[in-house]
């Protein structure tokens, strides 16, 4: 496969460019870090226009500002920022532009604390927003903001209730469902489908790891309501799963993954689209990146971006899909500097600026 990359550079702000999703008109949305360390918010149109946007409120000091994470097909985007003391709160933004800001009952209001919106698959095309808020205590619950705005906070049985523990939502489905994690009283993972009456499921995968942070991670819904994620084995190592409706399992993993014990290598799917195409990256033995998607047949094929490193945790990270096959994501190069990129459905990668 024959690849092209074009790097946009910032000739006065030299900042790092995250992309996170891309929309089915090609319009890719993340958020970028300029010279003072601060975030913003950024659509690149289809034809490689750049909107920046920050959500009112958002913090000006290193480390704050907005944080764009999600896109449904009506254009509407979603994320967080964090204040000017470090707390997080929800927005969205409308197609034509209007940001409302938006904070889940019970959420906290300090540095860390607050609403967290950090999924490319956690707004549907109703513009329903699950995501997951960190109260007082740092103990995390998840929500679901609906298409009116009204808020439902819950928790997945069996969550644990000390700091840093709880329940985190990771996607929505266009009926409702929500599905996601929670972490116990010992700091294992597992899954959890919330339906849309309410009703909570938990799930594990067979063979995840019950040690810390090990376990499983629902990540996101096919267009059949099969949810996908990844799941930690005993030797910390990640693979990619499918749960269907009728509690079948299925895993995989992309052919090169790394499989050595106790480094977190392995395959970690991220995002999929309408027709049920999974896209992610690997881990290989020499902790280094790489993309893949896998169709919904199940066959799976390896990339790299041109110019990303090939030391330890460089290589792309790959979040996005759209209808028509095109990923986006954001890769290191060989000095860790951080560009987004788009590989176009046929396999053509374009780097975005930095």
């Amino acid at each position: 496969m024959k690849y092209e990359t074009i790097l946009f550079r910032e000739k006065e702000t030299p900042g790092y460019t995250f992309a996170f999703n891309i929309g089915p008109s090609g319009t890719i949305i993340g958020r970028t870090r300029d010279a003072n360390d601060v975030r913003h918010g950024f659509i690149r149109s289809q034809d490689g226009s750049f909107t920046i946007f920050d959500a009112p409120g958002a913090g000006t000091a290193p480390g704050q500002g907005t944080w764009a994470y999600a896109i449904n097909p009506s254009g509407a985007i979603t994320g967080f920022f964090f204040d000017s003391v470090t707390a997080a709160h929800g927005y969205v933004r409308s197609n034509q532009g209007v940001i409302t800001v938006f904070d889940a009952p019970g959420a906290g209001t300090g540095p860390g604390q607050g609403t967290f919106v950090v999924s490319p698959l956690i707004i549907n095309p109703n513009g329903a927003i699950a995501g997951y808020y960190t109260d007082s205590a740092f103990v995390n619950h998840g929500f679901l903001r609906d298409q009116n705005g009204s808020f439902t906070t819950f928790d997945a049985p069996g969550a644990g209730t000390g700091a840093d523990q709880g329940t985190f939502s990771f996607a929505i489905s266009p009926g409702g469902e929500i599905t996601g994690f929670y972490f116990d009283g010992t700091n294992a993972s597992h899954g959890f489908l919330r339906d849309n009456m309410g009703v909570i499921t938990t799930y594990d995968v067979p063979g995840s790891g019950t040690g810390f942070l090990q376990g499983t991670y629902g990540g996101g819904f096919t267009p059949n309501g099969t949810i996908m994620g990844n799941y930690f084995d005993a030797d910390d190592l990640s693979h990619g799963f499918l749960l269907d409706k009728n509690g079948v399992f299925t895993t995989f993993d992309a052919p090169e993954a790394g499989s050595v014990p106790g480094s977190f290598e392995g395959t970690y799917p991220f995002g999929i689209n309408a027709n049920g195409a999974i896209t992610g990256w690997y881990v290989d033995d020499a902790d280094v990146n790489h993309g893949f998607v896998r169709d919904k047949l199940g066959a799976i094929v390896e990339f790299d971006v041109p110019g990303a490193g090939t030391g330890p945790g460089q290589g792309p990270l790959v979040f996005g899909i759209a209808p028509n096959g095109a990923v986006t994501g954001f890769f290191l190069d060989p000095n860790n500097v951080v560009h987004g990129f788009v590989r176009e459905g046929e396999g053509l990668a374009l780097g975005l600026p930095h």
